[in-house]
């Protein structure tokens, strides 16, 4: 993965752990219904849900993303990247930007599933499924809950949204994160994909996602030539 070699050094490489973040999007959250009532969660989440984007996962820009098959299609999911830039354990709200170094435009790429509380790790840590592209530093960008976000295939729109309106706005989702596990310098910690990111067939040639402000990020698509 290449990065603008004036960024390329702590804490703006990215040597840590990738953290996603699930149900952040009110829509999203409406969407499962009586779902987050039902055992064995009887509830909605009442804490940040988080998975993992392992090495393995991890890509730039204009790679190859694989979906499994010609007919199943990929999840291109939008998000803003939160680049932590020093240890941060429990981190107040009101000081949480004193822990951000900057911002970079993710592909949170994954396979459709149903499980939203503990998706597979087949369904969002294939090889290739989290391009980064552009950052930013933090003081570069004035308010990053106010962003819009475009996500493109084959340059049509089609999915146009912003980080206006999350759950967790970015300041609390650190806090709450921060509240149960240490950060630390390198780590990413992704924002959220809005509800209705578009699901695409590798029949597609291009995506490209766009945050005002950070840059855009742009990937083709593909077929594993073997099936997982």
């Amino acid at each position: 993965m290449t990065f603008d070699a004036d960024l390329d050094f702590a804490p703006w490489r990215l040597s840590g752990v990738v953290y996603g973040t699930l149900l952040n999007d009110p829509e999203a959250l409406a969407l499962l219904g009586q779902q987050v009532n039902q055992p064995p969660y009887k509830a909605p989440p009442q804490a940040p849900v988080l998975y993992l984007k392992p090495r393995n996962t991890l890509a730039g820009e204009g790679s190859i993303v694989l979906a499994p098959n010609p007919t199943t299609p990929v999840r291109i999911g939008a998000s803003l990247g939160i680049i932590i830039g020093t240890t941060a354990c429990r981190v107040p709200e009101a000081a949480a930007l004193e822990v951000v170094a900057g911002y970079a435009v993710v592909n949170d790429v994954c396979l459709p599933h149903d499980n939203f509380y503990r998706p597979s790790l087949r369904f969002n840590a294939r090889d290739g499924f989290c391009p980064i592209g552009p950052r930013r530093r933090a003081e570069d960008v004035s308010d990053p809950d106010a962003l819009p976000v475009r996500t493109y295939v084959d340059d049509v729109l089609v999915h146009d949204t912003s980080t206006a309106g999350l759950r967790r706005p970015l300041r609390r989702l650190i806090a709450d994160v921060t509240a149960f596990m240490t950060m630390h310098a390198g780590d990413l910690l992704l924002l959220g994909v809005r509800a209705g990111a578009p699901l695409v067939l590798p029949s597609a040639s291009r995506t490209r996602v766009e945050i005002a402000g950070i840059g855009a990020l742009s990937n083709r698509l593909g077929v594993e030539e073997c099936a997982a």
